[in-house]
């Protein structure tokens, strides 16, 4: 006789892997979920402030989930959102005067964005939606996922824009003109997004058809 399965019981946690690309691709929180997408614009006019942005973000995504993993327990349902913003904003703010202690230059550009991630949808949606509801480890690996997905789509933005808008890579200049300055404008940042979703979504969903094709000869060959 199989045993009933517990009232309330927790479903199977993911793999670090699947954890990982999930963050990456299924729920990519630019070129799938669309969020934060203006500070996504306005940091990725190069490579190099993308680069810092995103490992800004993917610090405090991991360490936000982290702590509220652990501290969910004694977090009051009511209070909860407020309870993560500060959480969030605690990180924040020793991240952002760590960078102004060791990386001035830097921190002169992309400062006040690294204050904004307080403000970030896809930080606080995986603190309400996986952190608390799992264990440490699971929401250490949700969370370094999602801030990886963000991470490389901020890199993928800039490496476009700045080449197309600066004629360089990382300050490295490719061609000795700017091809198209277009793409370092406001405007140009979302037009980059756009063509980059769509590609994106257009692999994704190639991908997905071909293990269902595949799927579908299986079954028939049973």
């Amino acid at each position: 006789m199989n045993p009933e399965p517990v009232a309330g019981a927790r479903p199977a946690t993911p793999s670090p892997i699947e954890l990982i690309r999930n963050g990456i691709f299924a729920e990519n929180p630019v070129f799938k979920l669309a969020l934060s997408l203006c500070p996504a614009v306005a940091v990725t006019t190069t490579v190099l402030n993308g680069l810092i942005m995103g490992v800004a973000v993917l610090a405090v995504q991991v360490l936000s989930s982290v702590t509220v993993a652990i501290a969910k327990d004694l977090i009051h349902p009511k209070v909860r959102i407020p309870v993560y913003t500060i959480i969030i904003a605690v990180w924040v703010s020793a991240i952002d005067m760590v960078m102004a202690a060791f990386a001035p230059a830097l921190y002169a550009q992309v400062g006040l964005y690294i204050k904004l991630i307080v403000a970030f949808a896809i930080i606080i949606s995986r603190l309400e939606v996986f952190a608390s509801r799992h264990p440490v480890w699971p929401s250490f690996w949700d969370g370094f996922g999602m801030g990886l997905g963000f991470l490389l789509a901020l890199l993928a933005i800039g490496v476009v824009r700045e080449l197309l808008g600066a004629g360089s890579i990382a300050g490295v200049s490719i061609v000795p003109f700017k091809p198209l300055l277009f793409f370092a404008l406001p405007a140009g940042g979302f037009f980059t997004i756009a063509l980059l979703m769509a590609l994106f979504n257009a692999i994704e969903l190639r991908r997905s058809g071909g293990r269902m094709h595949s799927s579908m000869e299986s079954g028939h060959g049973h």
